[in-house]
């Protein structure tokens, strides 16, 4: 009931308050930065809130960052190599999703941790902070394993998608 609650009552313009225009910019340009070290893809995802119909069709944030990590293509690069930080602001959760490129290199602590650092700045109010954190400590752990060899290939957008 909480949850449905949640998303019914947060409104449309809650996004542009916890993420007005220049924070998106902000947050495009440190992916931006990010790809210059590495060959991996980074992708935001904000969703404010499920509308009833996809409450009652999704059962969990983790279902939904699935969903839209396949809707918005991450996981069709090259190198199998994308990663989608999806947040869902009416339950302030945090989502890390990595294609199968990873499978093997980097744990699933590594990126829970990733998804913490992200909740902890949060639930503090600082959202901007918290994604370029994210993307910050989503970097080391793609430079780790997919470091840079030669010019940057954008395979997906950098802005953040808001859904």
């Amino acid at each position: 009931m909480w949850r449905a609650l949640s998303h019914l009552l947060l409104p449309r313009s809650a996004l542009h308050r916890s993420f007005p225009s220049h924070a998106l910019t902000a947050i495009e340009d440190a992916i931006q930065s990010s790809e210059q070290k590495h060959r991996a893809e980074i992708r935001v995802s904000i969703e404010v809130a499920h509308d009833l119909k996809t409450l009652w069709r999704v059962r969990s944030t983790r279902e939904r960052a699935l969903e839209v990590f396949n809707e918005l293509g991450v996981g069709s690069t090259v190198e199998r190599n994308g990663v989608l930080i999806y947040l869902l602001l009416a339950e302030r959760h945090v989502e890390i999703v990595a294609d199968r490129g990873f499978d093997g290199r980097v744990s699933n602590d590594e990126w829970l941790h990733v998804g913490t650092l992200i909740e902890r700045e949060l639930a503090a109010g600082r959202w901007r902070d918290g994604v370029l954190l994210g993307i910050e400590a989503a970097t080391a752990l793609l430079t780790r394993e997919f470091p840079a060899t030669g010019p940057s290939r954008n395979e997906r957008q950098d802005r953040p998608a808001v859904l």
